[in-house]
């Protein structure tokens, strides 16, 4: 599996297909590029890109969505190749094999109401990857990588250092990290990497892992 981390909170997997997780409005529209389907944790627009997921089908009519249900009516455009996936779901997408969890976005204040909120656990067989969206869901398998938050309006950094900490992976990088400056991220940077207890990196976008 080649993993590649896009600008803020997408990702793309590679293998025996091609799987791309959050295309949001601050990623690269090349994330895209012969996708073969494409994950999407929640509705907010740093996550999901309508337009461009848009154009994507419309480029690759074969390309499949899979998202909370209650995320379908953002996706009426292409309501024809969108599958709803409730929390706790176990399928088969581009080649891998994907577990859905949680259900529910993170609180940023009791006065906005909360959304519906998926991590995503995708695995080839060999290694496993865990993307939780907006949330600290901890998944009951095994995570060889780890994508943590960074920064974001609904945590602090003690919550992403307690969700490595508990989530125990072989390997950490950061997602949701396009909100700081390069002197806040070198802070965050610096608690994770002392306190997490794993190997943890922030890495530049369009940075490919193997």
């Amino acid at each position: 599996m080649r993993i590649t981390k896009y600008t803020h909170s997408c990702l793309r997997f590679e293998g025996d297909g091609v799987l791309v997780a959050d295309p949001g409005a601050w990623s690269e529209r090349s994330a895209l590029n012969d996708a073969d389907a494409v994950l999407i944790t929640h509705e907010h627009a740093d996550h999901l890109d309508v337009d461009a997921l848009a154009d994507a089908v419309a480029r690759r009519p074969r390309l499949r969505v899979f998202a909370h249900p209650d995320v379908l009516p953002t996706l009426t455009a292409f309501s024809d190749v969108v599958t709803p996936v409730p929390p706790g779901t176990r399928f088969e997408a581009a080649g891998f094999t994907i577990s859905s969890y949680g259900g529910q976005h993170a609180v940023i204040h009791e006065d906005i109401p909360r959304v519906a909120n998926l991590g995503f656990l995708v695995s080839d067989g060999a290694q496993s990857v865990y993307t939780p969206g907006d949330s600290f869901t901890v998944p009951d398998e095994h995570v060889d990588t780890l994508f943590v938050p960074l920064n974001a309006p609904w945590m602090k950094l003690s919550e992403a250092i307690d969700f490595v900490r508990k989530v125990k992976p072989g390997r950490a990088y950061a997602l949701h990290d396009a909100l700081l400056t390069a002197t806040g991220a070198g802070v965050s940077n610096g608690h994770l990497e002392r306190l997490g207890g794993v190997s943890y990196a922030q890495l530049a976008p369009e940075t490919t892992l193997g």
